[in-house]
């Protein structure tokens, strides 16, 4: 029995041990920045950090179309919102969950918008273990950090002062137009979500309605990744959650998308003119809400008309650029063609 109790406390002096090590460097490899270059998983999603407290009103979640189709800049410009997209590619649900907690812990939302393509994304138990130890234990998250530690990175307080000019947006201007043949084809029959995806989603919900936030249920407009059943098992999952669906992909007339011109890669994802066009739209519906400010004039925002102006001056030198490419190429082809 001793020896038992004595190899017991071995164990567990061992574990007790190891825990305080993985704690310790926990802390040490946590980014101290909100940036690229302090070693920030997912910067521009997390850019939310760098914000001044309380000063974002809706927060977008979501994968790779939540970042292609929202323009928080453009919702600045036409209505005076607030917005950040804390969009990250293949986004699971669980990491939804993670952003918007870490979000409401410095900003107040009014309106949560969760992109539904991550209700259909698959998490798979490896996934979930994996993504909770690295919620426990930063270390698990950022363990390859080890190779870039400084000074700064012993010293345990954080300082998040990292601001993205556009506020989440992923500005794509090239063009692969994208075929409509089946697209939204009529269906009585529901694409289901997933038991597990559901919880989170249930998760979500109670979250936003604990903190006083609406949440949305939006599907970007997507040839690729949308169609009726999965409009139909969105439909029934927002009134079960209590929350506002929202799918574009079936209000053709108020956000019309041209699938030759407003898709960067065959309608999986939207360019910029898609995503000027769902941003119009959202911005009226968020506008028409009654519980979001006007921030225009407010002194405290000014650093939005900041960014405005250098996302503005980016866009206006991306397409001077493409529209030299396009004049070099006609007068390369009618140089050819007058050899001919």
């Amino acid at each position: 029995m001793r020896s038992f109790l004595k190899h017991t406390g071995v164990i567990v002096a061992f574990l007790a041990g190891l825990l305080a090590i993985l704690f310790l460097l926990s802390f040490v490899v946590n980014p101290k920045d909100n940036s690229a270059q302090a070693g920030m998983k997912d910067p521009t999603a997390m850019g939310f950090l760098g914000e001044p407290s309380n000063s974002i009103d809706v927060l977008v979640l979501g994968a790779s179309e939540s970042y292609s189709s929202i323009i928080p800049i453009q919702l600045w410009q036409q209505q005076g919102i607030t917005s950040y997209v804390c969009g990250s590619h293949a986004q699971r649900l669980c990491y939804s969950e993670e952003l918007m907690k870490r979000a409401f812990d410095c900003q107040s939302p009014k309106v949560v918008i969760l992109e539904t393509n991550a209700l259909y994304r698959k998490i798979s138990f490896a996934y979930s273990l994996r993504h909770s130890l690295e919620q426990f234990m930063p270390v698990f998250r950022y363990h390859n950090r080890w190779k870039s530690l400084t000074l700064r990175d012993f010293d345990f307080t954080v300082n998040y002062n990292h601001m993205e000019v556009n506020k989440g947006y992923w500005y794509r201007s090239s063009v692969k137009s994208a075929s409509t043949s089946k697209y939204m084809k009529p269906s009585d029959k529901t694409e289901q979500v997933s038991a597990k995806n559901r919880r989170y989603a249930e998760r979500i919900a109670q979250f936003c309605a604990d903190h006083g936030a609406q949440l949305v249920l939006l599907s970007t407009p997507s040839t690729k990744n949308w169609n009726a059943k999965r409009h139909n098992g969105v439909a029934k999952l927002a009134e079960e959650l209590g929350g506002e669906d929202m799918d574009l992909n079936m209000l053709r007339e108020q956000v019309p998308i041209d699938w030759k011109t407003d898709s960067k890669d065959k309608g999986d994802h939207l360019n910029y003119n898609g995503a000027r066009k769902v941003t119009d739209y959202l911005g009226g519906f968020l506008a028409d809400k009654g519980v979001l400010v006007d921030h225009r004039g407010d002194a405290a925002y000014d650093s939005w008309n900041v960014c405005a102006e250098q996302f503005d001056s980016m866009v206006r030198n991306d397409q001077a650029k493409r529209a030299q490419k396009e004049r070099e190429k006609a007068l390369k082809k009618q140089q050819q063609s007058a050899q001919a």
